[in-house]
């Protein structure tokens, strides 16, 4: 692909890393309804449901990490091969994750040992979904802001590539037609620096959900972040995350600078909408990096975020720029690898 000049490449590097921020700052306040957090000034003092350190992410970014293993060796991540790669990865994260919703839970566990990892976790999906028509959780948009880095030059490519991940874990095809729109948003903010792209993302769904979809997010901007407090459901997370995004408004003070504090106040508005807040501000701190870059990302933030497998700001930023210069296509190497324990108030995840 064409070479990301120095803007671009600010905008790639704060994909991971803002979700990951938004993830940690998100932690504490998770299942928190909305009129306790509505008032909050957020800070990343650690706790949540997975007890986590000041500063630690989630499995939020924990996942994405997982694919951005892969991504980064730049692989065409619709490969069988690529896929396979990614699951064994979540396999080898399974049994460090600091938290993980049931829905997860039960559709990688039964690929722990596997040979075919994928396979296993695509059948786990399906059966869920027959057995209980719920899965259309948000677990696969908290993690697919990364896929769009892949394929800054393949629009088309990114759309199959991130339904074809979402896949591994969530059968309902609301969940991949969220993970597309949501990686338009971000594949448009890296190139051109706008929040355009989540609305142009509808062509690329299948035609009888684009009306539904055109909808939802019409909804968006005629209601706060905390109107979609049931959040776990990945329309409404999705909506959440928009909503924060869309109607925090831009400082007229130079709003074109990195600096002008969007980043921050939109994760601030994600978080007071209540419930799934990490996975809610990861969404939008994905998107909000993506546009805003890594300058727009408070210093204090930055020098505090980690987590699993024992990545910081820097090694975050690396995963990013490595998938954005490399692309889809080149040849990769796959990595292979007691369960944790589910939270029952997490079904959706």
């Amino acid at each position: 692909m064409a070479e990301l000049d120095a803007g671009q490449l600010d905008r790639a590097a704060g994909v991971l890393l803002g979700a990951a921020c938004g993830d940690a700052l998100g932690v504490p306040y998770e299942s928190t309804p909305p009129q306790v957090t509505r008032t909050v000034v957020p800070e990343m003092v650690g706790g949540g449901l997975g007890d986590h350190a000041p500063g630690e992410y989630s499995d939020d970014t924990q996942m994405a990490v997982c694919i951005a293993k892969e991504a980064a060796t730049g692989v065409d991540l619709r490969t069988e091969e690529a896929l396979r790669a990614i699951a064994a990865n979540f396999v080898e994260w399974f049994p460090h994750a600091t938290n993980i919703g049931i829905s997860t839970c039960l559709v990688v566990r039964p690929a722990l040992g596997r040979p075919d990892p994928h396979v296993a976790m695509r059948a786990a999906s399906a059966a869920l979904h027959a057995e209980t028509g719920r899965t259309a959780g948000n677990g696969s948009l908290m993690r697919t802001a990364i896929v769009a880095l892949a394929y800054l030059d393949d629009v088309a490519g990114m759309a199959e590539a991130a339904r074809a991940i979402s896949e591994l874990t969530h059968f309902d095809p609301l969940a991949g037609d969220a993970c597309v729109l949501w990686c338009a948003g971000v594949r448009r903010a890296v190139l051109d620096g706008t929040f355009d792209g989540v609305r142009e993302g509808l062509a690329l769904l299948p035609e009888e959900r684009r009306g539904d979809w055109a909808r939802w997010l019409t909804e968006v901007e005629q209601n706060p972040p905390h109107h979609f407090y049931r959040n776990g459901y990945v329309v409404r997370a999705l909506q959440a995350a928009w909503s924060a995004i869309t109607r925090t408004p831009v400082p007229a003070t130079d709003p074109a600078s990195p600096v002008n504090g969007h980043y921050r106040n939109a994760l601030i508005a994600a978080i007071r909408a209540g419930s799934d807040t990490d996975t809610v501000a990861a969404i939008a701190g994905a998107l909000l990096g993506a546009r805003w870059g890594v300058g727009a990302i408070p210093s204090e933030w930055r020098e505090a975020v980690h987590g699993w497998p024992g990545l910081r700001a820097d090694d975050l930023i690396q995963l990013a720029l490595s998938t954005a210069r490399s692309g889809a296509g080149a040849s990769s190497t796959s990595s292979t690898s007691s369960a944790p324990q589910a939270h029952a108030s997490a079904w959706w995840w």
